[in-house]
């Protein structure tokens, strides 16, 4: 884009507009050490052709990996081409947050058919059309649970991402409740024991991420018994959702709400975002649950329209009925999501077969080393903990090879030091998984 600087005659009128005589009374307000006193040292100007040349040279120094064996709450997973085919349309793509609906069908079904398909895979009555991303929406889903029990404590497992427990622990300071912690056990998983003496009539919500942030295969069910035994909610957490697509879905095993990330439908790594909150609960949450809901219906000669039913957010409502004051949704990527979702189709199932039994073959390829180990028994998706000497030169190694490395857990559990999380999914071959074991095993001396 061309820039376009501003004439003399309207400097002048916005002076004038002012009360200000100059410029310089104009910026009076900022320190004189703070203005620049002469012109910028810019290289000369460049043409259109020249800039392109230089861009591309630039690109061209970026190490771009070959492969990434980390997972720990973003995956690398193959996007079918269609998706990008798909949101890349300018009625998807430049379209703003739809408040209204008669002008947004199209955007409006998009959201509608995410819905059905979230729902569906989560077991669960209702699901919003989205929200920021994992740990807001998990965040919001306990804050949700405490307003409708008016109970103050949250229990949540040790082994629920890290960053998903320092989000939940923002909004809980600001919601004024507690949160308490629930250890885990050799297995990985949490520990049911403590668990029953950490609920008690005071808890709103227990929280567990299944698969957890070890990639241990949680056992849900108990934990939701646990929890409505006490009066409390049941909150199942993910952070890969396509194991949505292998195991019972969280409303069949007893949870209240389904929370976590949907970047694996579709969504690139970005380098961190933007990434796409799912949030879905059973039908007593329909009118509690923040975001939108968008919503099918007919018009006055029958036809089939879409409308966003329900908006409890601050903008819409008198402040203090919202249910959140999350102001925006996710919506190219819960689009990119439901297009992603459409053309896997049931082959869903599939795919997160095979990620589990790519991180199988992973794990037990390493096995049998001198020196290296596997802290939990529990059965894994997706990643895996390796215990290991010195992680740090491992993950070097690699890097030199142009590949992503594990995850170092120490840095959020120092009492797992020595260890390294990591991922293999649908996109690793056999042979990548054999030349990163083969890295490894190297490194390791």
């Amino acid at each position: 884009m061309d820039y376009v600087p501003h004439t003399p005659e309207e400097v002048g009128a916005m002076l004038d507009t002012l009360g200000l005589a100059s410029l310089e009374e104009l910026f009076r307000d900022i320190p004189e050490r703070f203005r620049l006193k002469r012109l910028l040292e810019l290289p000369p100007p460049l043409t259109e052709q020249e800039t392109a040349v230089m861009m591309k040279g630039l690109g061209e120094e970026n190490r771009v990996p070959r492969m990434t064996l980390m997972g720990a709450g973003a995956y690398d997973h193959y996007i079918p081409s269609v998706v990008r085919h798909v949101i890349s349309r300018s009625e998807f793509y430049t379209a703003y947050t739809p408040y209204q609906a008669e002008i947004s069908q199209g955007i409006l079904q998009a959201l509608y058919e995410y819905q059905s398909m979230i729902a569906g895979l989560t077991g669960m009555a209702v699901a919003n059309a989205s929200m920021y991303d994992g740990a807001s929406a998990l965040a919001e889903a306990a804050v949700l649970a405490a307003r409708s029990l008016n109970r103050r404590r949250i229990a949540v497992a040790g082994t629920v991402h890290p960053q998903y427990r320092k989000v939940l622990g923002t909004y809980a300071w600001a919601n004024n409740l507690d949160v308490v912690e629930i250890p885990y056990v050799e297995t990985g998983r949490v520990d049911l024991g403590a668990l029953e003496d950490l609920v008690d009539g005071g808890t709103a919500a227990v929280v567990v991420q299944n698969p957890n942030f070890f990639g241990v295969v949680e056992n849900f069910a108990p934990v939701a018994a646990l929890a409505h035994g006490k009066g409390a909610l049941a909150i199942a957490g993910f952070t890969d959702a396509t194991s949505l697509g292998l195991f019972a879905p969280p409303g069949a095993l007893g949870a209240d709400m389904a929370a976590g990330e949907g970047q694996a439908f579709g969504n690139p790594l970005n380098f961190g975002g933007p990434y796409l909150g799912i949030l879905a609960a059973s039908a007593p949450f329909l009118r509690k649950i923040p975001g939108r809901i968008a919503g099918a219906t007919v018009d006055k000669e029958g036809n089939r329209g879409f409308v966003l039913t329900l908006q409890t957010r601050e903008q819409h409502i008198r402040r203090e009925k919202a249910t959140s004051n999350i102001c925006s949704n996710e919506s190219l990527c819960a689009l990119a999501a439901a297009v992603y979702l459409a053309a896997v189709g049931k082959n869903l199932k599939g795919l997160a077969a095979l990620n589990a039994r790519k991180a199988a073959f992973f794990r037990e390829n390493l096995s049998g080393v001198s020196g290296f180990g596997f802290p939990f028994s529990g059965p894994v998706y997706n990643e895996f903990v390796l215990k290991c000497p010195d992680p740090g030169s491992i993950n070097k190694a690699l890097e030199q090879e142009g590949i992503v490395g594990g995850y170092l857990l120490e840095k959020d559990y120092p009492e797992l030091s020595g260890t390294l999380l990591l991922c293999a999914t649908e996109t690793l071959s056999r042979s990548d998984i054999e030349r990163a074991v083969s890295i490894i095993r190297r490194a390791a001396g």
